[in-house]
């Protein structure tokens, strides 16, 4: 399946649920307590992060999309700092405030990136009277295309079915991440994520793929839902959907740090991507692409868009390599979002020589990304005359491509690259020669948004032309 990057900036997601701090104290632990045969962790930093729903705001918010979050949380400091970092992160907070009980927060202690302790202050918001937070939640959804109902069992979802059944009314989309064993709770809903063990905890140990999927249709009928994901961890994920072939994707993870928030970061980019106009198989594998780098991070982390952009072009190949002007201004703008300078030049490449390849190296040592512009056959053979050049521009990308030096090849049919400097805005030009700064094609334009126009000698005797001509005297060529 070919994945694109939906136009998050587009989606308007509505989260409601349980409200939560995850807080990290990060220190060393070189002693062990004479008190008792323990650790001893002299913390040397403090972390906050939000948690539960909020985390599910603030992943879809790091994508991109418009995230509002609605919970509960006691008026205190742990409150007051969960709604500061959701704000801080452009999610629309509205918290309805317990006089009585604390904000849930988690302490983890964490000691050369080893989590050895975790302590829950929480009380059970169930006996909470949730009904100034339906009101907020039902007042906002018709602004929203997604709803999602984030329940770790703490008393903030005790009435789904009002929502469920109000966004179904104005045909919002419902995402449930589920806790518990009662789903019908969540009858009427678009999608439920349980993960591997809670599915089982509802329809029974499931002892191959054909059990699996059975009793997934099954639940899916008793329901009344249009899908179902169940998450499997190192087995990836199975999306259930009635009278249709079941999805299986695998685990993308290469390596697995920490699966805490793995669950939010799956919910927030399904919900995000529907809401952008994503398949519901497009949206279920970019949701199985990003929970393969979050759980490589430690603790609950968000996924930004461009984390997910970059992990998209691995997919597709465009990571690096031969692609057209569009595909490499996405790329470019990839690059940007990650603080990576980018240089440029360009030439006809026509035979790639010692001295292309010394010159290549060198300028990629001025910046992050280098890009390389190849005039097209026509102009070549403008610039140079009949008989060149001596490999069409197809060949050519392709061996600059293999270059290590070389991040991005692609071809102009111009002859000069000024339109390609005028889309791409390098922060370096470099030509290669013998030339002056001044006699750079472009080089005014790039100096005139602060950028630097360099000029790179090729290896001594070195040069396509002449190549060429050495060819045309050698006897029998």
């Amino acid at each position: 399946m070919k994945l694109d990057m939906p136009p998050f900036q587009q989606a308007r997601v509505l989260v409601v649920g349980d409200l939560m701090l995850d807080r990290y104290w990060h220190g060393k632990a070189t002693r062990i307590s004479p008190e008792a045969p323990v650790p001893v962790v002299k913390v040397a930093s403090r972390e906050d992060r939000p948690g539960g729903a909020g985390n599910v705001a603030l992943n879809a918010a790091a994508l991109g999309a418009a995230a509002t979050v609605i919970g509960i949380t006691g008026n205190d400091e742990a409150g007051h700092e969960l709604k500061l970092r959701l704000s801080a992160a452009g999610v629309l907070c509205h918290f309805q405030q317990s006089e009585s009980a604390p904000t849930i927060t988690k302490l983890r202690v964490i000691s050369q990136h080893q989590q050895l302790l975790r302590v829950d202050f929480e009380q059970d918001f169930s006996a909470f009277d949730v009904s100034e937070m339906q009101v907020q939640a039902l007042a906002v959804l018709a602004d929203s295309q997604v709803l999602v109902l984030s329940d770790y069992g703490k008393g903030a979802l005790v009435d789904t079915q009002t929502l469920i059944k109000a966004a179904r009314k104005l045909n919002i989309p419902v995402i449930v991440d589920p806790k518990g064993t009662d789903f019908g709770r969540y009858s009427g809903a678009t999608l439920i994520t349980p993960n591997l063990s809670e599915f089982e905890a509802v329809v029974g140990c499931c002892t191959s793929e054909e059990e699996l999927v059975t009793r997934g249709q099954d639940l899916l009928t008793k329901l009344n839902l249009e899908a179902l994901l169940i998450t499997r961890g190192e087995h990836g994920m199975t999306l259930l959907r009635p009278n249709t072939t079941e999805l299986h994707l695998p685990a993308r993870a290469r390596e697995v740090f920490d699966v805490t928030g793995a669950g939010d970061t799956v919910v927030s980019v399904l919900a995000s991507a529907l809401a952008a106009g994503s398949s519901l198989a497009q949206a279920t594998a970019l949701a199985n692409l990003a929970a393969g780098l979050v759980v490589a991070k430690l603790g609950t982390a968000a996924i930004s868009g461009p984390e997910l952009r970059r992990a998209i072009q691995r997919e597709d190949g465009s990571g690096r390599g031969a692609m057209s002007a569009e595909q490499l201004l996405i790329a470019v703008e990839d690059a940007r979002a990650h603080g990576e300078s980018l240089v440029f030049t360009n030439g006809c490449f026509d035979i790639i020589h010692a001295g292309h390849v010394g010159y290549l190296a060198e300028s990629r040592k001025l910046g992050d990304r280098l890009i390389v512009a190849i005039n097209d056959d026509d102009s070549v053979k403008r610039l140079k005359g009949a008989g060149r050049p001596i490999n069409p521009a197809d060949r050519r990308m392709a061996v600059l491509a293999g270059l290590e030096a070389v991040d991005w090849v692609v071809s102009f049919a111009e002859d000069t690259p000024e339109a390609l400097l005028r889309l791409l805005k390098p922060d370096v030009l470099v030509k290669g020669g013998d030339y002056s700064v001044d006699q750079v094609v472009g080089g005014e334009y790039v100096r005139s948004y602060g950028g630097d126009v360099r000029v790179l000698a090729f290896l001594d005797n070195c040069s396509t032309s002449a190549i060429v001509e050495k060819l045309k005297d050698t006897p029998g060529s």
